[in-house]
């Protein structure tokens, strides 16, 4: 089984969410195949599901795990509301469109991709030869696995994910360093974007994880918030810096979503990287200097308002500018007193000299 992929839309995660461990219908689908027994389960009612239910009968009572066990028992389907808190319907056949495809062979897996893909409602199989639980969304099919699968595959995937973090850290400390040299050249950015890029797809396969174990994640959960913490904000603060935003219809997420649709093997081109992002000689001229705004240092500075980081920047244009400002020229800037003035003036100060003593000691 491969992980959640990234790209899909929220309703499969909303889907595995309320079929991980811990949760009632989750104990529901263990008990069915604990009974072994098969199971086909709608969750959603609209007229186009009620248009393609044959038979049965109304329920409309409380959802519970002991209740979907007993109600598998029958033949036919079962029909959920859209939050699996009641049950609607029991012993269904369902008919969707023949025509629709699947690549399924199963008559059981058959109908809940045809059913999925024709309302847009989630569908979970319970094969009861091959004991897999089957969730199906719109087009995707996932098979749920048992934690300690999950889990296993979730630590192998953090442990990557700290040794690329690590090398994030060097690489953006770095940075910082050559932002007070005013050194920057379009290889330096580059090579933080493609950091933060690689960080953030392994952190989202991980968030994959943590949403499939359920209760059974909170600790991987815990591990995730502390490696990643503030990473988004990094991300946003490096391309304010180097990418040209200003008088062009072009947003920061715009630039994110660029960086998403690289493959891998784009990913690690710097060239490549350079060219999304625009920087100049459109990253083929990689030792091309480059000058930050000084979003990302200013970033850093402790209790600075995002509304006077910008003030700052918009006032002085530039880090080298901004770097050499006395503490009267900083208050010149709406909103900035002495005393927020030499707050900017220490933190800057001190982030340059630990910037120097890192990369040079």
């Amino acid at each position: 089984m491969a992980p959640i992929p990234a790209h899909l839309d929220d309703l499969l995660r909303d889907t595995l969410a309320a079929v991980a461990p811990g949760t009632e219908l989750r104990d529901g689908l263990e008990r069915i195949l604990r009974g072994r027994t098969g199971a086909l389960i709608v969750m959603g009612m609209d007229p186009v599901v009620d248009s393609i239910c044959s038979g049965g009968f109304e329920l409309d009572v409380d959802f519970s795990a002991t209740r979907l066990r007993e109600l598998a028992k029958m033949d036919g389907a079962i029909v959920l509301d859209r939050h699996a808190s009641r049950v609607l319907r029991a012993a269904v056949q369902l008919l969707p469109d023949p025509t629709i495809e699947t690549s399924e062979s199963g008559t059981r897996h058959r109908t809940a991709e045809r059913v999925a893909k024709q309302t847009g409602f989630p569908v979970i199989s319970v094969s009861q030869s091959m004991r897999i639980v089957a969730v199906y969304t719109g087009g995707h099919r996932h098979a749920l696995e048992d934690t300690d699968t999950i889990l296993s595959r979730a630590n192998q995937a953090l442990a990557t994910l700290e040794r690329y973090k690590a090398r994030l850290d060097e690489v953006s400390g770095t940075l910082s360093a050559l932002e007070i040299e005013d050194l920057v050249t379009v290889r330096d950015v580059c090579a933080v974007v493609q950091r933060l890029e690689m960080v953030g797809r392994i952190s989202e396969e991980i968030a994959g994880y943590v949403i499939e174990l359920g209760t059974d994640g909170r600790l991987l959960a815990l591990q995730l918030d502390e490696l990643i913490g503030g990473l988004g904000s990094d991300r946003d603060s490096v391309i304010r810096d180097y990418v040209e935003l200003r008088g062009k219809d072009r947003t920061i997420a715009d630039v994110l979503g660029a960086l998403a649709e690289l493959d891998s093997t784009q990913l690690l081109d710097l060239s490549q990287i350079g060219r999304v992002l625009g920087l100049p000689g459109g990253g083929d001229a990689l030792d091309a200097a480059v000058a930050p705004h000084g979003y990302r240092l200013l970033s850093k500075v402790p209790r600075l308002p995002a509304t006077i980081i910008e003030r700052l920047v918009n006032h002085f244009g530039g880090l080298q500018r901004m770097l050499a400002a006395t503490i009267e020229e900083l208050m010149s800037v709406e909103g900035v007193g002495e005393q927020r003035a030499r707050a900017v003036r220490e933190g800057l100060s001190r982030l340059a000299e630990s910037s120097i003593l890192e990369r040079y000691v």
